[in-house]
């Protein structure tokens, strides 16, 4: 090679010049693959940003590797996952302090976990019919050293008759009808399932309002959450039931499970999901 073609090579042209990983991760906003903490996480954590920061580490760790979180969402840990989840807290009052809230389709902790966080106060059960996503649940929340957590290998429907909550939580399960016919058997009296969705929620809410009705939905509403926090409210469609439901009518519905959208998508063509161990049904994790 002539010094003429060397020298192109290291002259004001930098466009074959490679990009190392953690020059492209600054350019993207990370460092060492992990997102910088926004200001709206500190009001909305509190003295547990520690906790969130490392869940986020975790989450742009692990939580990739393992598949439960997209490469590419990455720089968005914060502002479309943890953040746009914990936020829901702030529709469980203070007071609520030792109430259960069970959250179906845990997948990656979004919002179990988030909301575990965010609220030591309250314990968060973590529904999750896919034994390989809550043995990373169960490492994550040892990782953390979170007291509030319980953990469950299940579908929501087996747990009808095991345990109650006045609080329900999902993410990104299924569209409302579905989701209330598997969630709501799991509430108190008067209480309420709080779904995260996006910007159809009121238009999906119009759609199934009667629906809702019949299963014994008293009140619904889409409530946006975080104005003025963050760029992007989350948006929760809450669906509260009365006194009681006739439970008669969930279970002459259709089988199916919480999760199960997701499980098909995940499942590779031709391949077998992974079954839940009854050893890890009910697993608190310390």
């Amino acid at each position: 090679m002539s010094d003429s073609e060397g020298s192109s090579d290291l002259g004001g042209s930098q466009k074959g010049t490679p990009i190392s990983p953690a020059h492209a991760d600054e350019q993207h906003g990370l460092i060492d693959g992990v997102p910088a903490t926004p200001a709206a996480a500190a009001t909305v954590f509190g003295e547990q940003l520690p906790r969130a920061e490392e869940f986020v580490r975790i989450l742009a760790d692990t939580g990739i590797s393992h598949g439960l979180i997209g490469p590419r969402e990455a720089p968005r840990l914060w502002d479309r996952h943890v953040l746009n989840c914990a936020l829901v807290h702030y529709l469980i009052p203070a007071d609520a302090r030792g109430q259960r809230v069970l959250d179906i389709g845990s997948g990656a902790g979004l919002p179990g976990l988030a909301l575990a966080i965010a609220r030591p106060d309250l314990e968060v059960h973590l529904v999750e019919p896919l034994s390989r996503r809550t043995g990373w649940l169960s490492g994550v929340v040892a990782q953390l050293d979170l007291d509030n957590v319980v953990i469950h290998t299940a579908r929501a429907e087996s747990m009808w008759d095991r345990i109650t909550a006045p609080w329900v939580t999902a993410r990104a399960v299924s569209g409302i009808v579905q989701l209330a016919q598997w969630t709501l058997p799991l509430l108190t009296p008067r209480g309420s399932l709080l779904a995260l969705k996006g910007s159809r929620a009121a238009a999906e809410l119009a759609e199934h309002r009667a629906a809702l009705q019949r299963l014994g939905v008293v009140h619904a509403d889409v409530e946006p959450i975080g104005e003025g926090m963050v760029a992007d409210p989350t948006i929760v469609l809450r669906v509260t039931i009365g006194d009681a439901i006739d439970r008669r009518l969930f279970r002459n519905l259709a089988s199916s499970s919480a999760g199960s959208a997701r499980r098909r998508m995940d499942r590779p063509r031709g391949g077998r999901s992974s079954g839940s161990s009854p050893r890890d049904q009910g697993r608190r994790a310390r």
